[in-house]
């Protein structure tokens, strides 16, 4: 008896991101919305530290061991490119820490790497950005390291707002969220970034970008923008300033 069913000629061609996250990212959810049918991610996740969110924080989910030994436990399942995805981790010591970050995932094997400061910066590039509007989740000291970090990268910081969370980020409402977001805005900024993976932001882009009339930039957005970009995919959802730009 001959099979006849179109499915069974499946799986679609499986094309892997790796993804290297912090020990609290709750929002795994959010990076699938972002993907084509045929990517698959993979996690790996950098050891439990029993700190709040902070810079101390950034620092040990950033070393350089934590993201080898990550980098190692998904590269077996062959993916096209690994994303270190930590905002703060990835922007605390400057643009050369940064790329020092993307040197050592791809040391440990990766063909190629991504971290979400790193995808921010391609973002403000490629759109011609030098003045931004900035909302994070983190603590004063901590958003400051963000400014320095987009000024060492030629933009300037017009207005800030930070919600001065050690834990629990993922949990903020998106009313919440909207809000501080449009009280962040300036009126000469050319596009809004809103910091951490761990902060809930998929659904609030697409409305927000036509009620301001200017580029919304969410961490997870920008990093699977980032990654889908060197595999030549497009990105799914919201975000239409980053559609069809890589």
């Amino acid at each position: 008896m001959e099979l006849n069913f179109p499915e069974l000629d499946g799986p679609v061609a499986q094309r892997g991101i790796g993804i290297i996250a912090p020990f609290d990212l709750a929002l795994e959810r959010e990076l699938w919305r972002w993907a084509p049918l045929e990517v698959s991610l993979h996690l790996a996740r950098t050891p439990y530290e029993p700190v709040p969110v902070s810079l101390e924080m950034a620092e040990l989910v950033s070393d350089a061991a934590h993201l080898t030994a990550a980098t190692r436990n998904v590269l077996h399942v062959e993916p096209e490119v690994i994303a270190y995805l930590c905002t703060s981790g990835s922007f605390i010591k400057g643009l050369a820490y940064e790329r020092s970050l993307r040197d050592t995932i791809c040391r440990a094997g990766a063909r190629d790497a991504v971290t979400t400061s790193g995808a921010l910066i391609e973002a403000v590039h490629t759109l011609g950005l030098r003045r931004l509007s900035v909302i994070t989740p983190y603590d004063e000291i901590l958003t400051g390291k963000l400014h320095d970090f987009l000024r060492e990268a030629g933009c300037e910081v017009l207005r800030s707002d930070h919600l001065g969370l050690g834990g629990g980020i993922w949990k903020v409402g998106y009313r919440t969220i909207a809000e501080r977001i449009m009280a962040a805005d300036d009126p000469d900024a050319e596009a809004i970034f809103v910091s951490c993976t761990n902060l809930p932001t998929y659904d609030l882009v697409a409305p927000l970008e036509e009620l301001l009339g200017k580029p919304v930039l969410t961490a997870n957005q920008l990093t699977m923008w980032a990654c889908l970009g060197r595999m030549k995919l497009p990105m799914m959802g919201p975000g239409k300033w980053l559609q069809n730009v890589f």
